[in-house]
Parts: C-alpha cells; structure tokens; sequence
C-alpha cells in the first residue's frame, strides 16, 4: 500500500479533480477521479509501472496547483500541475524530474498557497523553507538543491508543506516518536544545511513524518461505549 485518498463520493465526485501518481524514479501521472467511480472489488489499475520503479504516493490535485517534489540526494524541483496532462489509468505517465544515477524521489507535495516546506533527513536534522525560495521550473528538469545530504545530515526521507499552527511527528526505525511544533522551527533560506530536529541515539534512522490534524479538523469525540 502506498496511499490512502479520503474522497467523500465518488458519484458526485468533482470531476475538475485528478488523481497525482508519483513514482520513485519520477514518474508522475494525472488520472480523472471519474475514472475511479465504479469501484471493483479486487481494485483497479492506476498506473503502468516499470519493473524497477514503484509508487510512491498518490494525491488529489484541483487542476491549478504547483507540485513539488524532493529526492533523497537533497534536489528538488517546482511545476505546475498543468505541465502534466490527464492521461487514462493504464498511461505510464511523464518525467516528473530528472534523476542521477543513485538518486530517487522521497516526497511529494501538492503546494496549496505559500506556507512553508519542511524537509527531514535521516539523521534527524531538517528545515523550514519558504515555498517562494523554489521558483517554479518546467518538468523534467533537475531541479535545484533543497537541502545538503551531508555526512552529518544523511539522506532525505520525507517532505511536507507546513504552517506555524501544525504539529509534525518524526518517526525513527527504533520506534522512538517526537511530536514538534512548527511555531519553534524558524524560516531559513533553501541554500542552508537546515537544524537539528531530533535527537537520535546510534543506529537510530528517522524513516517518516506526518502532520498530526488540525484543532479545526478535529470532530468532536465520540463517547466509547463499553461492551465488556
């Protein structure tokens, strides 16, 4: 599994709305969400998918957002959606970003107005950005450096778009869960190597990061009826 998309009703999806793959060779995809309104059980296919390559994540996009994606050797590229035509699901796809040869992508963001971009390496450091630091480029290009993958900060391992008001989880492989507000983490310029995040004991790797919800999106609790 790579992606779960919350989708209220596909019958009455709006039909303006695609669905983004993208690839960890850079491979990106833009389907029609009508596409997917009648459902199989055994599921249906989304994209045609080279051998050596995989999905990395999916997104909706609205038709008119920029996408942005960063790879695990710190380079990142900025285009818009409309370089990527809608294609059918069993469509292969267009180079989203060009890769050297020990390069892949890590993280993807569907960009929704100018907040900040935070990029988390491995070994725990990271930073916030402005998103008006990445000028948008066609697709397919090599994009520009993000972050430095030093040898003290590792490799990339994920990216999200933020505001002050958010609080991101890091994960390490130990199992070791930070929760960080964003408010503390101050905007830096893209050509620096970024700050500590996490403290990490030997051996420890951060391996993911997610946005914990919103108080505003957040309903209220249902009271848990006991059944013993």
């Amino acid at each position: 599994m790579a992606a779960i998309l919350p989708v209220a009703d596909l019958a009455h999806a709006d039909e303006s709305q695609t669905v983004l793959t993208v690839t960890k060779l850079g491979r990106v995809k833009k389907t029609s969400i009508a596409e997917y309104k009648r459902p199989l059980r055994k599921g249906k296919f989304g994209l045609t998918i080279r051998e050596d390559d995989e999905i990395l994540t999916a997104c909706i996009t609205s038709g008119e957002d920029d996408i942005f994606l960063v790879t695990k050797n710190g380079k990142s590229i900025r285009f818009p959606e409309s370089d990527v035509r809608v294609m059918g699901r069993l469509a292969a796809g267009v180079r989203g970003i060009t890769l050297e040869d020990d390069d892949e992508v890590v993280g993807a963001v569907v960009l929704k107005g100018d907040d900040s971009i935070l990029t988390v390496t491995e070994n725990g450091y990271g930073k916030r950005t402005a998103v008006a630091e990445y000028r948008r480029q066609k697709r397919g290009g090599k994009g520009v450096m993000a972050i430095n993958t030093s040898e003290r900060n590792g490799k990339v391992v994920g990216v999200l778009q933020v505001i002050d008001d958010d609080q991101v989880m890091l994960i390490a492989n130990s199992g070791k869960v930070i929760r960080m507000p964003m408010d503390t983490i101050r905007i830096i310029g893209r050509n620096t190597q970024g700050v500590r995040l996490i403290n990490l004991d030997e051996g420890e790797k951060v391996v993911g990061l997610s946005i914990l919800a919103r108080e505003s999106e957040l309903e209220e609790d249902e009271p848990v009826e006991d059944d013993s």
